[in-house]
């Protein structure tokens, strides 16, 4: 078992976590908030999966992911209240977990050979779509639809790695870099408020 996948899992029960706190805030109930916390943690990997004719879907051939999905939520339910106190390490964990899953859905849309652009869209999906669809059936606008920094920090985050992949033959280094490169502007832009929004009061 590698670091990268690893850290696979760990994101995937973060982002389980994450699903079922914002079910429960929105009183859901006990199934209510497994699915949300389900489709939270594996959604976007399986629509890159869809759209890429990967079949069957990642977790479906591995059942660590369906374990790590389970732990996160029992840990949701069984220690919310601690979970709740450690928020911003849980920004942190987000984060890296955004910034991994967007490599590797980058990795992965490379081996179908799909251009670069393509590629860069695979893994913004990979990160990002899971808590679209949180966020949709939770009745919230979408995190990557608000002027908050989310997406853009996965688009520059891919751009460096495909960077840092054309010339640079150590693949673990490259993904340290790129996902250092989303935490960085991810922190940046809560510190100092940067945003994309351009409207005016």
């Amino acid at each position: 078992m590698n670091w990268i996948y690893t850290l696979d899992l760990f994101g995937t029960c973060i982002f389980a976590i994450s699903g079922v706190l914002t079910a429960i805030d929105k009183r859901f109930d006990l199934v209510g908030s497994i699915v949300i916390g389900f489709v939270t943690a594996i959604g976007g990997g399986t629509l890159r999966d869809v759209l890429i004719g990967r079949f069957p879907v990642g977790w479906l051939n591995d059942r660590n992911y369906l374990l790590a999905i389970l732990v996160g939520a029992l840990a949701a339910f069984l220690f919310r209240k601690i979970v709740v106190q450690f928020r911003k390490s849980f920004f942190l964990f987000d984060t890296i977990g955004i910034g991994l899953f967007t490599i590797l859905g980058i990795k992965i849309a490379l081996a179908y050979q799909l251009r670069i652009e393509n590629c860069i869209l695979m893994g913004i999906i990979s990160a990002c779509f899971g808590g679209v669809i949180r966020d949709v059936l939770t009745n919230e606008i979408p995190l990557i639809f608000r002027k908050e920094i989310y997406a853009t920090a996965c688009l520059i985050g891919g751009i460096i790695y495909l960077l840092l992949n054309a010339f640079s033959q150590f693949d673990d280094l490259n993904i340290v870099i790129a996902i250092g490169t989303v935490i960085l502007i991810r922190y940046a832009s809560i510190k100092y408020g940067w945003s994309l929004n351009f409207s005016s009061d």
